[in-house]
């Protein structure tokens, strides 16, 4: 058998950590299908994580970055920085060293990915991303490889597990999004500025990603709509629950007639599909493709050994084609380079989704009539509607509605015609709803 195969990993944190546990506890294995041994040598890192149980006796440990990307022994650098600044300069000196590069780090492949591709291309090294989405599960290699018989249609992820989690706990036990967000934080399932996740700008990096290998197109994480979930609340989830949905935080790409959708927000699902219940901090995405049809890819989408598990499935990919012909290898975005094509992104205001709206109207004949006349003349039908009673004594009620399909920019004019009327209270809630293919 060949040499071991030399990697040296930036960030030896938990990740990192889980990173050389599977590589330790799985060496023989994992050599018996690399062809060789995969063996960590050197590591960067501040401080040490020794919740997973690994050995760093053999391993040459450092503060300095350059240390690694400059030494000629690694063949393999595995960037676990997180951020954009420093990770892209190391990853960038990495592989103009003509080192491999493996990250697990989604927001340098968003925003820096097509440059990075470029970069590799010319020097005729590997970046592997496996890990950047979906933590352990197999989403890239499966679009990128499993369906390249296929023409993807749509692709639909529960891709941040802090968002789902917080969903799940609020259907279950009727909490406000605050106290289930400190909870998340109490459990390390949120961070301590929760920004990312809440807001939906980790989902937007995976989505980015996910459309660039689905459909050919190249990374544009600055034209991605995102929308998070801090203002869904306990009625929300319960109507979802009476009309028979489920709310869930969405990544969603599609391809359509006007271009590429790519978008990030709460959305109404049918309790029945596979995606409404994947629960608690689980992942999972929906691929729609024209010949296989709907298949469905679920797993933990973070954890130390759950995505130390994808960045060495990474190591191996890249140990196996160590000695191959550059050009014969599979491309970073499953497509050739120069056969990426820029396809319209298309606006929000330009989707068309069906959509859950919830308003306060005053409890007094005629008011009911004016929305509905609104959205009539919007051209926007509705497919069910509740009307609670008033709530000891209340002058107001709550009316929720879904709509058919519908453009996206129709409804707004809707809604902003319909907050203008008198006996109605306050905004109107929107939330889209997607049908689902299973």
């Amino acid at each position: 058998m060949l040499n071991p195969v030399k990697v040296g990993i930036l960030g030896l944190g938990t990740v990192g950590g889980g990173t050389v546990h599977v590589l330790q506890q799985n060496a023989e294995e994992i050599a018996r299908r690399a062809g060789r041994g995969i063996i960590v040598t050197h590591a960067c890192a501040k401080e040490l994580n020794k919740t997973h149980p690994y050995t760093t006796d053999d391993i040459v440990l450092t503060e300095q970055l350059t240390d690694l990307v400059n030494n000629p022994e690694i063949e393999i650098i595995v960037e676990l920085l997180g951020g954009t600044t420093i990770a892209r300069d190391m990853t960038l000196q990495a592989i103009a060293n003509g080192k491999h590069v493996v990250t697990a780090n989604k927001a340098l492949i968003a925003k820096h990915g097509n440059e990075i591709f470029a970069a590799a291309q010319d020097k005729g090294v590997m970046v592997a991303f496996e890990a950047a989405v979906g933590g352990g599960i197999p989403i890239i290699k499966a679009v990128r490889e499993g369906l390249a018989a296929n023409e993807v249609e749509m692709v639909t992820g529960i891709i941040n597990g802090t968002c789902n989690f917080i969903l799940t706990e609020m259907r279950d036990k009727g909490s406000d999004f605050a106290d289930v967000l400190a909870e998340a934080q109490r459990l390390g399932y949120a961070e301590r500025d929760p920004t990312f996740d809440i807001e939906g700008v980790d989902a937007a990096h995976k989505l980015t990603i996910l459309a660039s290998i689905a459909f050919g197109i190249p990374l544009q994480f600055d034209k991605v709509y995102m929308e998070g979930i801090t203002k869904i609340t306990p009625e929300d989830v319960q109507y979802a629950n009476e009309l028979g949905y489920r709310i869930k935080h969405l990544g969603i790409t599609k391809r359509t007639k006007k271009g590429i959708e790519l978008r990030v927000h709460p959305t109404f699902i049918p309790n029945k599909r596979l995606l409404a219940n994947v629960e608690g901090v689980m992942n999972a995405v929906l691929v729609e493709s024209d010949a296989l049809g709907a298949s469905l890819y679920y797993g933990a989408g973070a954890g130390a050994l759950p995505t130390g598990s994808a960045i060495v499935a990474d190591l191996v990919d890249v140990t196996r084609t160590l000695t191959t012909d550059p050009g014969n290898r599979v491309p970073h975005l499953a497509f050739q380079p120069n056969a990426l094509v820029d396809l319209p992104i298309v606006p929000i205001d330009e989707i068309e989704s069906s959509y859950y709206l919830r308003l306060s109207a005053l409890d007094k004949l005629g008011v009911l009539a004016h929305v509905t006349n609104i959205l009539s003349d919007n051209g926007i039908s509705i497919e069910a509607i509740i009307q609670k009673e008033p709530i000891g004594g209340a002058e107001h009620v709550s009316v929720v509605m879904l709509t058919h399909q519908v453009v996206e920019k129709q409804l707004n004019r809707a809604i902003l015609a319909i907050e203008s009327l008198e006996g109605i209270i306050g905004k109107v809630t929107r939330i889209r709803l997607e049908m689902l293919a299973s």
